[in-house]
């Protein structure tokens, strides 16, 4: 048998994978038609039966299934290869970083950095998940934690403080309680538990119970932007709030805790052109933000 062109086999594993036609069609930019007749080609060449053809979808027969074992993990491979070419255009810059740091943190800074390098193509991405850049097309990423990644480049960027905050509704609502004394206050559980250590900080001893208990800070947010009670908001998200009136701090303290923010990029990044530039500019935000945070915080009687 005459070898058989990896076009063919690659639009098998496309339509494999997604079991139907005109959505592995669509994303080969063929039409139905010319993938039916591609996959009837390679079913001819292969001398086996690789899908079988229903009203919703195509399935693999056990043939099908043998040959994508065979073949699928080395497109798999030339993917992670290619990846590391996709975004090499020196001027092109992917960064990828975590919701709330995108909205709150990094768009608001980002005019002055077109402003000073208007050559720079920007590609922003949002995602809670981790980047794997031996598969994605990504030049480096902002990351919330304590920098202990395997395998890429790390650099601190700046720590991150928390401090009661809640909305000017409940503030009015709740003005015969004392700011200061927060356990009196109603308070949202936070996904890591930081209640108990702020009171062993501060003084005062944790509610029996929250009024909600959240594990996603942006769900926490919203119920205390929505008056609902009052949360430990990290002000890397949180500030911008406050700076808006839609927020309070109660009290007079903040407290640093161990995660910090970092960017985070692999070895074949390290000297991409566009990537330096935002290096440096970067470097150059978080030390400000760094500085106006210790100010704040110092002022209101911050705990390290």
């Amino acid at each position: 048998m005459s070898r058989i062109s990896l076009d063919l086999l690659q639009q098998f594993v496309m339509a494999a994978r997604l079991g139907n036609l005109s959505r592995a069609a669509e994303q080969s930019n063929l039409t139905v038609s010319a993938l039916s007749h591609q996959i009837r080609q390679l079913e001819q060449r292969v001398e086996r039966k690789l899908f079988d053809r229903g009203p919703r979808g195509v399935q693999l027969t056990a043939e099908g299934r043998r040959l994508l074992e065979a073949v699928a993990h080395h497109f798999e491979g030339i993917d992670r290869a290619m990846a590391t070419y996709r975004c090499r255009r020196e001027e092109a810059l992917t960064i990828n970083t975590i919701p709330g740091v995108m909205s709150s943190w990094l768009v608001p800074r980002l005019a002055r950095l077109v402003a000073a390098h208007p050559e720079l193509e920007l590609n922003l991405q949002s995602s809670v998940e981790l980047v794997d850049f031996e598969r994605d097309p990504v030049d480096a990423t902002l990351r919330y934690g304590m920098g202990t990644w395997p395998g890429v480049q790390t650099e601190h960027l700046f720590g991150e403080w928390i401090a009661p905050v809640a909305a000017p509704s409940l503030m009015a609502r709740m003005s015969h309680l004392n700011a200061t004394s927060v356990e009196e206050w109603p308070l949202l559980g936070d996904p890591g538990g930081r209640w108990a250590g702020w009171f062993a900080r501060f003084g005062g001893a944790p509610p029996k119970r929250f009024v909600a208990q959240f594990d996603n800070t942006d769900a926490l947010q919203r119920a205390a932007l929505e008056g609902m009670g009052v949360a430990l908001g990290r002000m890397v998200t949180a500030r911008p709030l406050v700076e808006a009136g839609l927020l309070q701090v109660l009290g007079n303290q903040y407290m640093r805790i161990p995660e910090a923010y970092y960017l985070v990029y692999p070895a074949r990044s390290r000297d991409h052109a566009g990537l330096n530039i935002f290096r440096d500019w970067i470097r150059g935000e978080a030390k400000c933000y760094a500085a106006a945070m210790a100010s704040a915080a110092e002022g209101r009687g911050e705990a390290t």
